[in-house]
């Protein structure tokens, strides 16, 4: 994208408010996960460890600073997530550590709810010899991957994420046919 994309607008409100607007009225807490503090955010902001990056880097302060058994991660690119979607992930988390949807063949590991207690194999990734990669730590827990099969009441464009300045141009064309 070659820019910050928490602050790309879309309409009158950034991709980070757009996110947070859909799952503020779900949970109790919003924390932000940031590699450095925004100004621009009013909500609990979790920095990453300064000896790691990345995804993995940013759900592990997550994991760390909440005060639940579960947390629902999304990335903020991700504007068209529906409640409707994240309630029926919530139904699905009983005997697993994670559950993951899955598109078109790829798991889509931030828009999934973590058990806080998979903290420490986050941490064990992190700290390993591997890719650090958040596929590298689902292997390592029990996941309930979720096909779009059973996400038949999800929208679909709740997976349509923001890679590039095109993608911008279409989500702004799709929310206002929303």
């Amino acid at each position: 994208m070659g820019q910050d994309k928490a602050s790309l607008l879309l309409g009158e409100h950034t991709l980070l408010q757009s996110v947070a607007a859909i799952v503020q009225p779900l949970f109790g807490d919003v924390i932000v996960s940031v590699r450095q503090p925004r100004a621009d955010c009013d909500f609990p902001q979790v920095g990453d460890d300064p000896a790691h990056a990345g995804p993995l880097a940013g759900l592990a302060a997550g994991l760390a600073r909440a005060g639940t058994a579960w947390v629902f991660a999304v990335a903020c690119d991700m504007p068209f997530i529906t409640p409707q979607l994240i309630t029926r992930l919530a139904g699905l988390r009983e005997g697993v550590d994670a559950v993951v949807p899955v598109v078109q063949g790829y798991p889509q590991p931030l828009a999934a709810f973590y058990a806080t207690r998979s903290l420490c194999a986050v941490h064990e990734v992190l700290n390993g010899g591997g890719k650090h990669s958040l596929r590298e730590f689902l292997a390592g827990l029990k996941v309930r991957y979720v096909d779009e099969a059973e996400m038949q009441a999800a929208d679909p464009r709740s997976f349509f994420d923001l890679d590039t300045p095109q993608d911008v141009a279409l989500a702004i064309t799709m929310r206002k046919i929303r």
